[in-house]
């Protein structure tokens, strides 16, 4: 057996028990289900979208049936988010378009009110700042577009060039730094970016960063999904980012990466000089900083993934963000209580890191949460009814 076999196998054996969970099935789209998105304003009202075009409104304390639907697209629908502070207003990503739709002009024939077409290939994901000023979407194309939508155009462009060599599959706004964005790609990289600027900060390479090496050998560092906590969460648990590269989920200090690459630029300045790396990137941009926080690492020899990891989220039920949520390709949901994990790579702590790892019929497309008359996980899977299950 080769080494790779061997790795594969040994993590498949030390995987915990699953919790096994009874799922209410929510039943409107005609083809896989992409997105889920809860509400902060309703916690009870979950919107999801599909390959079928469609985007549904379920309220949970009605039955199983969308209390709305909108058949938004011939194409499939990756991604979905509310427009900040009014979440009348949806913005819905399919192909290379955005459009924006308000749900009290509900009608069979929808029109959206607003309309952006500036990637250049399929956007995977797409989401608003906290100010409502803002939209960023991230594309195959490598690129995320910045969209002024108070002024209905485009603001910036976050080029391959300065930023991801292939797919970007992920973006996020930082709650509590007004100009910057985070995003993710299928190059391995994760890239902070002062999109006022349109130029990248800081340059993560979890191809190349020490992983533990446990699991990476079968499973490449690909980021498919980032979350961040929402501003409310900030003063307890800090400036974070999770990140899931491959089936491994960093959890980085934004805060202490960032205040790294100043540091370094401020003694280069100094110096009257700052190398230039092959790639043309500046040394500021580079992983090989020994002051930063250590990074919190949760791999499968904690009970973790055994294969990539598709959708986080922070709990937006009980304590907010006491737990991080992780959903996968091995059609896994795992409940990580990862606000208890103050010492990284300390093994007396890992005993209660893993709080729930659920088996679930179907690869996880999406994941999100939302506290009803019960905490509840709604999965958006590759089948056609939407998961939600209570974990309390």
């Amino acid at each position: 057996m080769t080494s790779v076999a061997q790795e594969a196998q040994r993590a498949l054996n030390i995987q915990p028990p699953k919790t096994k969970l009874k799922a209410r099935r929510l039943k409107g789209h005609k083809d896989s289900t992409n997105c889920c998105i809860a509400s902060s304003q309703n916690p009870r009202l979950i919107v999801t979208s599909g390959e079928d075009g469609r985007v549904c409104w379920f309220d949970l304390r009605c039955n199983d049936e969308p209390r709305l639907t909108m058949d938004a697209s011939q194409d499939s629908i990756l991604s979905l988010c509310f427009k900040s502070g009014n979440e009348d207003n949806i913005y819905v990503s399919s192909g290379k378009e955005i459009n924006c739709f308000d749900v009290r002009l509900a009608a069979a024939k929808w029109e959206p009110l607003e309309n952006y077409n500036y990637n250049k290939e399929e956007i995977n994901k797409v989401t608003c700042n906290s100010r409502s000023s803002f939209l960023a979407a991230a594309d195959d194309s490598g690129e995320v577009k910045i969209i002024d939508i108070k002024q209905h155009c485009l603001y910036k462009t976050l080029r391959a060039e300065t930023g991801h060599t292939s797919i970007c599959s992920t973006v996020e706004f930082l709650p509590w730094r007004s100009w910057e964005v985070i995003s993710g790609g299928l190059d391995s990289t994760l890239v902070l970016w002062e999109f006022s600027k349109a130029r990248p900060y800081k340059v993560v390479n979890f191809g190349t960063v020490s992983n533990s090496g446990a699991g990476q050998c079968f499973n490449p560092s690909l980021i498919h999904a980032i979350a961040v906590p929402e501003i409310d969460m900030v003063d307890k648990l800090g400036k974070v980012c999770a990140v899931a590269g491959g089936g491994v989920i960093n959890v980085i200090d934004i805060e202490s990466e960032i205040a790294a690459v100043r540091s370094k630029s401020s003694s280069n300045t100094r110096k009257g000089s700052q190398s230039r790396l092959k790639d043309g990137s500046s040394t500021s941009n580079t992983d090989a900083d020994h002051n930063v926080k250590k990074r919190l690492h949760f791999d499968y020899s904690m009970g973790g993934h055994t294969s990539a990891v598709s959708s986080l989220a922070f709990s937006l039920f009980g304590e907010r963000g006491k737990f991080l949520i992780s959903g996968g390709n091995d059609k896994l949901v795992k409940v990580w209580n990862w606000s208890s994990y103050t010492d990284a790579g300390s093994s007396d702590s890992n005993k209660d890191i893993l709080h729930l790892n659920i088996g679930v019929p179907q690869k996880v497309n999406w994941l999100c949460t939302t506290s009803a008359d019960t905490d509840n996980l709604v999965v958006c899977d590759t089948s056609k009814t939407v998961k939600v299950y209570s974990v309390t």
